[in-house]
């Protein structure tokens, strides 16, 4: 019986470029690329690192900033590739997996879910998927080392288990299935980079149960769709690369050129000779970092096999059983997401982040704290009200130093300074990020253009108010 890699190995794949039009232009291992793909250049890394094995392993710029910003930092008791969160830090975890439960739950209307993470070694289908998984999982013995776990690689053990005793009729297909749980994968240590490759992540999964193979198309489309919309939302350049078995993609390739010209976007495309995998189709939606290396965020993926491997089936209107078609995704954990958002956000000028995902949207300096203080809060309260994440830096520091760190230290992307002139005018004197003068408006005015920028996006407050009171919090050692 051929294993995987006997499989895999018999596999020949042809990779070209499909543009939103239908034009296919033909790529070669180690070949230039065609000129035209230039204007694409997230895209063109992502060839450029398939076709002739460019990818770079210097260390991303983005580690440094995570810990200079005080978001996030390695955890040196714990295991290489485990990470701790600042209050910054998690606060922008925590709006991203909102972001995700949005699309799940409002947008795609999946149904919750919560399962294990811990899972018995020896039970035949899990231990079928960890050999398969190059025993890259984390073993837990029990208290008389009688008994082998692993930790949860992939959401399927629960989610499979649960639907293989569901009741399920055509009537309730497609059926999605979401779930947002802690992942645990064994990455060798050498390929551990920041939060671009982790041993600890989180992992917002939707799983749909179709009726056929059209149904699983249809379904696949619209979480494209939907995955799409969370990589604009971010902000950062992607590139789209398809995997798809070569039958599959004569018959149905027209359904790829629909999702390319939702997104406007061409995408790279591997065709393969035969299926080598549970999938026939599948997408990754990919960034490129700072150091040309590839971070994969968000990925479907058209499964034929597992349904029958699970058991899980649904009555048909003739009373009859059959398996479903699952379309497996995943939005892309918080991790992955951070770690391309800094990338992305380093090679812009002057550095940001999206404002609704800025862990402080405004910054308030008082000239001095015995005159001003309380106006600032003032101020700051109503801006709160408006769901703006308002603080105020009352340290005991000049104010040219408190602009400066506000700037070059936080990426603040609003500044406003309140003195004698801005109490007396009924203005505020604000500082865009960005821009080089000093704008003088309204607080209206200035609440309206940052929910302008935010828009629809989800928001959460601020825990501190007053930067004196707000730990500081260094790199570890």
């Amino acid at each position: 019986m051929l294993n995987r890699n006997d499989i895999v190995a018999k596999i020949d794949s042809q990779f070209f470029i499909l543009m939103p039009d239908g034009t296919e232009i033909a790529l070669e291992h180690n070949q230039p690329l065609p000129e035209s793909l230039h204007a694409y250049p997230s895209l063109y890394a992502l060839a450029n690192i398939e076709m002739n094995g460019s990818q770079g392993g210097q260390e991303p710029p983005s580690i440094r900033a995570m810990q200079e910003l005080e978001m996030v930092d390695y955890e040196p008791a714990s295991d290489k590739g485990h990470f701790r969160f600042y209050p910054k830090g998690n606060l922008v975890k925590e709006l991203l997996h909102d972001w995700a439960e949005m699309i799940a739950l409002e947008r795609l209307q999946a149904y919750p879910i919560e399962t294990p993470i811990l899972y018995r070694a020896d039970e035949p289908d899990i231990k079928g998927q960890a050999e398969s998984f190059h025993e890259r999982h984390y073993s837990v013995y029990g208290a008389d080392n009688d008994e082998r776990f692993i930790l949860r690689f992939a959401g399927d053990f629960g989610l499979f288990r649960m639907m293989k005793d569901a009741q399920l009729t055509y009537r309730h297909l497609p059926v999605r299935m979401y779930e947002y749980s802690p992942s645990f994968r064994y990455e060798q240590s050498g390929e551990l980079t920041g939060l671009r490759r982790v041993r600890g992540f989180h992992m917002p999964d939707i799983h749909s149960f179709c009726a056929s193979l059209d149904q699983g198309i249809d379904e696949y489309q619209e979480l494209f769709k939907s995955y799409t919309d969370l990589a604009n939302g971010t902000g950062v350049h992607y590139g789209i690369a398809f995997r798809v078995v070569e039958s599959f993609y004569q018959e149905h390739g027209s359904s790829i050129l629909e999702m390319l010209k939702y997104a406007s976007a061409p995408a790279l495309i591997e065709s393969l000779s035969e299926m080598k995998h549970y999938w026939c189709m599948k997408h990754e939606i990919n960034t490129i970092d700072n150091t040309q290396g590839i971070c994969q965020v968000s990925t479907v993926q058209l499964d034929i096999k597992d349904a029958s491997l699970y058991g899980i089936n649904y009555v048909t209107p003739e009373g009859s059983l059959r398996g479903c078609t699952i379309v497996h995704s995943s939005i892309g954990s918080p991790e992955r997401w951070i770690f391309s958002i800094l990338e992305h956000a380093l090679r812009e000028k002057p550095y940001q982040l999206p404002m609704w995902l800025a862990p402080v949207q405004i910054r308030i300096i008082p000239i001095s704290e015995e005159k001003f203080l309380q106006p600032s809060v003032k101020l700051a309260m109503e801006l709160r009200k408006a769901e703006i994440r308002a603080d105020i830096d009352d340290r005991a520091e000049s104010l040219s130093w408190r602009i400066r760190a506000a700037e070059k230290r936080e990426w603040i992307p609003a500044i406003v300074v309140l003195g004698e002139k801005e109490l007396a005018g009924n203005f505020l004197s604000v500082r865009i990020r960005g821009q080089e003068k000093v704008v003088q408006m309204g607080v209206e005015h200035l609440c309206s253009a940052i929910k302008h920028e935010t828009k629809d996006m989800p928001f959460r407050q601020l825990p501190w108010l007053l930067i004196s009171k707000r730990p500081v919090f260094r790199a570890s050692n």
